[in-house]
């Protein structure tokens, strides 16, 4: 994406209107950048990084005339997601990993609204680094005041069970989620068709809950189990 904008479109007016061609902005994606970049990079948790994401998705979907299918992107939040999932019908993935400030109401219009919807990666940071981001003040306050990690325990798995069930989900990955043994059996009742369930770090969760749960996902094919320190 950054190549093109600095590349191509500087060519000559008509390549800038190949770049910019609907069926040529069909994939959104940032995540070779974000894993190249440490994490304890302030900027990258400044709201006006997560501006300049938002803004730069929200341009990408216009360019696209609403044919994104896939979105990988961190940082970013309900402005540009509800954006998403007012204009996109054929999303296909969205990777949100690291995005706080997205809403479960933001989630839930993209499962109303985006019924092709396959992968849904919602990632969350690893509770150890957030911890030392705090020490070192790279993050800025509001997202350290009340942790994070541990508002959203149970809250996006209801989401997902809720408002996705009557979608195909087969990959879902919830990386230092909170969620219970509870949410989670009740999420692989309602999304029965996964095939890739990513729950590292997922530190509620015990072993026999996982085992019990994920029993009953017949076309599970991968699964990344946590390190099952809970009681």
């Amino acid at each position: 994406m950054e190549e093109r904008s600095t590349g191509p479109m500087l060519v000559c007016k008509t390549w800038m209107n190949v770049c910019q061609d609907p069926s040529f902005n069909l994939v959104f994606d940032l995540d070779a950048k974000y894993l190249a970049l440490p994490t304890s990079n302030s900027w990258l948790w400044g709201p006006q990084f997560e501006d300049n994401i938002d803004s730069l998705l929200r341009s990408v979907v216009d360019r696209s005339e609403g044919a994104l299918t896939e979105i990988r992107v961190w940082h970013c939040t309900d402005r540009s997601i509800s954006y998403v999932a007012e204009r996109c019908p054929n999303l296909e993935e969205l990777d949100i990993s690291c995005s706080y400030e997205i809403s479960c109401l933001c989630i839930e219009m993209v499962a109303k609204n985006c019924k092709n919807l396959e992968i849904l990666k919602r990632n969350m940071m690893d509770p150890c680094e957030v911890e030392r981001l705090e020490y070192t003040r790279f993050v800025p306050q509001n997202y350290l005041d009340n942790n994070p990690i541990d508002i959203y325990r149970n809250v996006d798995a209801h989401t997902i069970v809720k408002h996705m069930r009557h979608l195909n989900l087969k990959h879902l990955e919830l990386r230092f989620s909170t969620l219970t043994d509870k949410a989670f059996d009740r999420l692989c009742k309602a999304c029965s068709s996964l095939e890739y369930l990513d729950l590292f770090g997922c530190k509620n969760l015990t072993s026999d809950g996982v085992s019990n749960s994920t029993s009953r996902l017949k076309n599970l094919k991968k699964l990344k189990k946590p390190n099952f320190t809970a009681i």
